[in-house]
């Protein structure tokens, strides 16, 4: 998966890409991971941020300090303010404004 791509647990492999507002939220896909878990397990092949702030894929109307839930677009993250238990991706630290997908910084894990 590209960096910024929105994951949650299930499907084939340990993450897949985010379905519509899942309540199972795993992180978003990191390029500059601070520290790498298990990274001595064969067979992992995505890093993915669980913690701490990371450029995330993202569409719509965000204003800054928004919570970030998965959208409708797999693997893009929206703006959500009344989110359900374990939709939360994180917070925006940065506003947005498009339908086209772009990227914001968000800090993962922060409801």
């Amino acid at each position: 998966y590209e960096p910024g791509t929105v994951v949650m647990f299930g499907g084939d492999a340990e993450v897949t890409i985010s379905e519509d507002r899942t309540k199972k939220v795993a992180g978003v896909v990191s390029s500059l991971p601070a520290y790498l878990m298990n990274s001595h397990m064969e067979g992992v092949t995505v890093d993915v941020a669980l913690q701490g702030r990371v450029q995330c894929k993202v569409e719509g109307n965000i204003s800054k300090g928004d919570m970030i839930v998965a959208g409708n677009t797999p693997g893009v993250g929206i703006a959500e303010n009344n989110p359900q238990m374990g939709q939360v991706i994180g917070k925006a630290l940065e506003s947005y404004s498009s339908t086209d997908i772009g990227m914001i910084e968000v800090v993962v894990g922060r409801m």
